[in-house]
């Protein structure tokens, strides 16, 4: 694990010293349509190593289903994805390797117990052996799970669940972390544990993508933020960039959000199970 920890210190300090070639996301013209539905037109998006960057928008404008598409679980009708310079579309499994996911609605076996599940993941990872224990160990100790490492997922409560998923995503120390609504389920200490976690990860070196309906924690957290609103992106940039372009000067993301935004009018959301759209 030392050595892991070493080369995201390299990482970090080499994303510091100087720009890499390539962002560690790079989203070109990234477009997905379900029927007449736009769930995502021509995304242009750039994430830059060991930046927090925020992902919001109301309900169904389409912030899953490009999430999905970075993450190579959905396959757009045009554009690219790049991971870390590596192409999704040629080398899907290279680029899924550079990559932590906690989706939406995540899966676990509940059958398994904690270390179960973190040893079914490493394995689907190629986390050396040697190194599983230690790694497990540290991250069921930073979500306050070691002394429920051996006991079925079934007993587990929603935030328990979801801090796990968070650290199966973690387990492989990938150089970037995607998060969709992090903060659902958690209490008040769990939201400050991984409030703290995503600055952590980012001055190491580490970029987290996290899509949320919390403004105030993406205004907190988030380095670089885009607004996305029926398929298309609204406006990219730093709080100060986003007041400049929806001409707010003083005002806070949820005032940016709803002049940026049709949030407040009826949104159709694209369930991707059935192919159907519903209000």
């Amino acid at each position: 694990m030392r050595d892991s920890i070493d080369t995201q210190r390299s990482f970090s300090r080499r994303a510091a010293d100087s720009p890499l070639p390539n962002p560690l996301i790079e989203l070109r013209n990234l477009t997905k349509h379900f029927g007449a539905v736009a769930a995502a037109e021509a995304i242009d998006l750039e994430v830059t190593a060991g930046e927090v960057f925020g992902f919001i928008g109301p309900n169904g404008a389409g912030k899953t289903t490009t999430i999905k598409m970075m993450c190579g679980l959905l396959a757009p009708d045009s554009g690219t994805v790049r991971i870390a310079g590596i192409d999704m579309a040629r080398q899907p499994e290279r680029a899924k390797q550079q990559i932590g996911l906690v989706p939406d609605r995540p899966y676990l076996y509940e059958k398994l117990t904690a270390t179960e599940f973190l040893r079914f993941t490493a394995d689907l990872y190629a986390v050396e052996p040697s190194r599983f224990d230690n790694r497990s160990q540290e991250l069921l100790q930073l979500f306050t799970l070691a002394d429920r490492a051996h006991e079925l997922i079934e007993s587990f409560s929603h935030g328990m669940k979801q801090r796990l998923i968070m650290a199966a995503a973690l387990l492989h120390q990938p150089p970037l972390l995607v998060v969709d609504e992090p903060m659902v389920g958690l209490d008040p200490k769990g939201i400050r544990m991984v409030r703290e976690l995503f600055r952590k990860l980012a001055a190491e070196g580490t970029s987290v993508f996290m899509s949320t309906h919390t403004l105030k924690l993406a205004e907190d957290v988030c380095d670089r933020i885009a607004v996305i609103d029926r398929g298309t992106i609204r406006a990219t940039g730093t709080m100060e960039e986003l007041r400049r372009t929806a001409r707010m000067g003083d005002a806070d993301l949820e005032q940016v959000f709803f002049e940026l935004t049709t949030a407040e009018g009826p949104v159709i959301a694209v369930d991707l199970e059935a192919g159907m759209n519903k209000r």
